[in-house]
C-alpha cells in the first residue's frame, strides 16, 4: 500500500511535468523539446523537468522519495526484490538520462545543481541509515538508496562522460545487486524465515563458496578493488571532478567510508562468527551457474573495464546525438 500511494502521488508530479514540457515546447517528443527548450519559456522548462525529477526520483528511490524502498523490499518475496533493485531501478535511470540529457541538455546548468544536491543527501542518508538495519534485506535496499546517489553522481556532470560513468555504474549495480540477493534466496531457502544479519554468521563454514560470493558482491558494492564497484565509481568521481563538482565527490568519498561499514559487517559474520545453525546450505545447479555468472562479471568489468565501456561509448554516443550534446 505504501508503495502503491506513494507511486499514484509521484506519477502526478510526473504527469503534471509531462503538461509543462508540452507548454514549453508544443511536443513531447524529446528530439521536439531539445529543439525548443532554450529558444523560449524556460521557465515552464525548468518547471517541467523539476516536476519530471520529482517523479523519476520516485522510481530510482532517491532521498526524500525513498519511503517505501525498505519496506517494500523486505514484505516482497526475495526474488522479487532482486527484480525490483536492479531492473526497476536500471530502468528508470535509462528514462531519467534519456530525457534530462537529451529532453533537457539545453538547460542542464540549471538542473546539474539540483541532481548534485539530491545525490549528495541520498548517498549520506542511504549509507548511514543502512548501518542501524538487522534485517538483509531492508540493508541491501538503503545500499541500493546509496547507490541511487552515486549514480546521480554522474548525471550530475551533464556530461558525455557522465552519462556514461552512470551506465557503467548501472550495468556493475545490476549485476552485484541480483548477486546478493540470490545469495540472500538461498540462505533463506527459498522463504523468508532466514533474512536477518544473525543468519549470516559462519556462512563460510555451511557454504564457503555463497560466502565468497556474497562477499565479491558486497565488496563490489563497497567500491573495493578488483571489483566492478570500484571502477564505477572512479568514472563518476572523475566525470564529476572534470566539470568542478569535487564537493560533491568529497561527500561521496566519505558516504563510501560510512558504507563500507556495513558491508565489511556482514563479511565478519560470515567469517569471524560461529554459525547458530551448522547445516550447510546447498543451490541448485542453476542457482549455482548464475550465481557464478553474476560473480565473473563483477570481477571482469573491475578488471577489465574497458570491455564494458567501448560498448557503453557507441550507446552513449547515440543518446545524446540526439539533443547535439556531443561534440
Amino acid at each position: 500500500m505504501k508503495y502503491f500511494l506513494l507511486g499514484a502521488f509521484s506519477s502526478a508530479f510526473f504527469l503534471y511535468g509531462v503538461a509543462f514540457a508540452y507548454g514549453a515546447s508544443g511536443t513531447t517528443s524529446l528530439a521536439g523539446i531539445a529543439a525548443r527548450v532554450g529558444q523560449g519559456h524556460t521557465t515552464l522548462a525548468l518547471i517541467a523537468a523539476g516536476l519530471l525529477l520529482v517523479g523519476f526520483s520516485f522510481k530510482i528511490a532517491a532521498v526524500p522519495f525513498h519511503m517505501w524502498t525498505p519496506d517494500a523490499y523486505q514484505g516482497a518475496p526475495t526474488s522479487v526484490t532482486a527484480f525490483m533493485a536492479a531492473g526497476t531501478k536500471v530502468a528508470a535511470f535509462a528514462a531519467l538520462l534519456r530525457v534530462l540529457m537529451v529532453g533537457f541538455h539545453g538547460v542542464s546548468v540549471d538542473w546539474r545543481p539540483v541532481v548534485a544536491i539530491l545525490a549528495g543527501v541520498t548517498m549520506v542518508v542511504g549509507s548511514l541509515l543502512a548501518i542501524a538495519q538487522s534485517d538483509v534485506k531492508r540493508m541491501l535496499a538503503y545500499s541500493s538508496v546509496a547507490n541511487a546517489g552515486f549514480i546521480l553522481v554522474g548525471v550530475s556532470a551533464g556530461t558525455p562522460a557522465g552519462t556514461q560513468a552512470a551506465m557503467f555504474y548501472l550495468a556493475a549495480y545490476a549485476t552485484l545487486i541480483l548477486g546478493a540477493f540470490g545469495v540472500v534466496i538461498l540462505v533463506s531457502e527459498r522463504g523468508e524465515r532466514h533474512t536477518s544479519l544473525a543468519s549470516y554468521r559462519g556462512l563460510s563454514r555451511r557454504s564457503p563458496w555463497l560466502a565468497a560470493a556474497l562477499a565479491l558482491f558486497l565488496l563490489s558494492a563497497a567500491g573495493i578493488p578488483p571489483a566492478a564497484g570500484f571502477m564505477a565509481k572512479v568514472l563518476v568521481f572523475e566525470a564529476a571532478i572534470k566539470v568542478g563538482e569535487w564537493p560533491l565527490v568529497l561527500v561521496a568519498v566519505l558516504a563510501s567510508v560510512v558504507a563500507a561499514f556495513f558491508y565489511l559487517r556482514v563479511i565478519a559474520l560470515m567469517y569471524m562468527r560461529e554459525a547458530d545453525d551448522p547445516t550447510p546450505v546447498t543451490a541448485s545447479t542453476i542457482g549455482g551457474l548464475v550465481l557464478a555468472t553474476l560473480a565473473g562479471l563483477t570481477l571482469l568489468f573491475g578488471i577489465l573495464p574497458g570491455i564494458l565501456l567501448n560498448v557503453l561509448h557507441g550507446g552513449t554516443s547515440a543518446l545524446l546525438s540526439l539533443s547535439g550534446a556531443v561534440r
